[in-house]
């Protein structure tokens, strides 16, 4: 029997221990963005979590003020499973990141290279809202 989801309350950031643990590999290349709601304000007390499944690494990295975020990712990786917690949400919710844009289902799933480094904003909803997919 199913029941219905509880609010996250007051205790998100406590119930979600907030250190990072993003280097999924040190000697890596970096993976950064913004976690935005729909309005494209920061949402500064997210977690985003990434699985790589090839090299089967796995790192978390909590937003700051301005909703940023970064990542070392091991280089040549071409798809992270992403998972995002936010205040509000019932659900975490469950998107990819493509490195290379190959086998990428949408556009808002493919990091841009900028320089030296891989930036994807996860955009929760809105006109450019990053695609989710059901968990």
């Amino acid at each position: 029997m199913r029941t219905p989801s509880q609010t996250v309350g007051p205790f998100f950031t406590i119930g979600l221990c907030r250190r990072a643990a993003n280097e999924l590999d040190p000697a890596g290349v970096e993976l950064a963005g913004e976690l935005l709601d729909g309005q494209g304000d920061a949402i500064p007390d997210g977690v985003i979590e990434l699985w790589e499944p090839a090299g089967r690494r796995w790192g978390r990295c909590g937003t700051d003020d301005r909703g940023r975020f970064s990542f070392l990712v091991p280089r040549g990786a071409r798809r992270l499973e992403a998972s995002v917690f936010a205040r509000g949400l019932l659900r975490h919710q469950l998107t990819r990141i493509y490195l290379d844009g190959d086998g990428a289902e949408d556009e808002t799933l493919v990091a841009r290279r900028v320089g030296d480094v891989f930036r994807f904003d996860i955009r929760m909803q809105g006109d450019r809202a990053t695609l989710f997919f059901e968990h």
